[in-house]
């Protein structure tokens, strides 16, 4: 009896052991590759074939001549030959909300590092913060890291996601709320700003393990999969592959609106981001993500000599 009762509890046991791995967070990209800088995997073709593409709607042409309007794309489909390209990809813009990732990453390190605690509340707040851009949320997480920690955190040299030398990048300079000071950025003095790149290379990090480290960047993933706004990159993607996996943050306020996604499903596995300055900037998000996936359907057949 003793030894049947001793039999069922390791059983138990090793299911809660069971249980507890495959409950844990995983990325949506198993690579255990060298990870190169994505300044270094810019393919001189898929620009190419991206500018020709875009140029074809004489909106789109007009807003990106006039940096209205700029668009980065990463192919992830092949894990060992991952390309990017975009437009105006270097030029800083005014992005609404989409810049809450970057706070995101402060919060995490932060924890990570053990200058804060983590707490069923401030999980809360991030999840709010970025799945429903709330507001109220963001500004606690601000005020719960300040700003000169989310600045030395978009600094960090192993992914620098703010480089005045680059053009600028990730910022987060006033809080989500009327009150407070504004902390801009050194460059143009945008409060909340990004540069498509470096969106890019937020999302390229994360996708590969590299923000603080593996389980973080699953946790972070987290945060930005399955989003409760279904506008602008969303829209489409539900309609065309709603099977596919959306880590996603957007953002619009008055004529700028950004939009910013890791896509991840059998037939699709890529990172798109777009910024726009115009009235019908949601609009012609939405409308970019058949396009872009066209353009991205034959980077497999690119040679990408740089």
């Amino acid at each position: 009896m003793k030894s049947k009762i001793h039999l069922l509890f390791i059983f138990a046991l090793l299911f809660l052991i069971v249980e507890k791995s495959s409950s844990q967070q995983k990325l949506p990209v198993d690579y255990t590759g060298p990870t190169l800088q994505l300044r270094e995997l810019k393919c001189n073709e898929l620009q190419t074939a991206l500018k020709e593409e875009l140029y074809k709607n004489k909106q789109w042409k007009s807003l990106i001549e006039r940096k209205r309007m700029a668009i980065g794309i990463v192919d992830l489909s092949d894990l060992n030959h991952i390309k990017f390209a975009g437009l105006n990809e270097d030029h800083m813009m005014y992005a609404a909300s989409l810049p809450k990732i970057a706070v995101l990453f402060a919060v995490m390190h932060a924890i990570k590092k053990g200058e804060i605690q983590e707490t069923e509340a401030i999980r809360n707040d991030l999840k709010l913060m970025i799945s429903k851009s709330n507001n109220a949320a963001a500004t606690r997480m601000i005020d719960l890291v300040g700003f000169e920690k989310i600045e030395a955190v978009m600094r960090l040299s192993n992914s620098q996601f703010y480089d005045e030398e680059s053009g600028g990048g990730l910022w987060v300079g006033k809080r989500y709320a009327k009150s407070g000071k504004r902390y801009p950025d050194p460059l143009k003095g945008l409060s909340h700003a990004a540069t498509s790149f470096q969106v890019c290379n937020f999302y390229y990090h994360l996708a590969l393990g590299k923000l603080i480290d593996n389980k973080s960047s699953a946790e972070m993933l987290e945060f930005l999969k399955d989003p409760a706004l279904h506008h602008k990159f969303v829209n489409t993607l539900k309609r065309i592959a709603p099977e596919a996996s959306i880590y996603r943050k957007s953002g619009s306020w008055k004529q700028f609106h950004a939009d910013s996604a890791l896509v991840w499903g059998k037939d699709r596995k890529y990172i798109i981001v777009a910024l726009v300055e115009d009235t019908s900037g949601e609009s012609i998000i939405r409308n970019l993500v058949v396009p872009l996936e066209k353009i991205l359907e034959k980077s497999s057949g690119m040679s990408c000599l740089n």
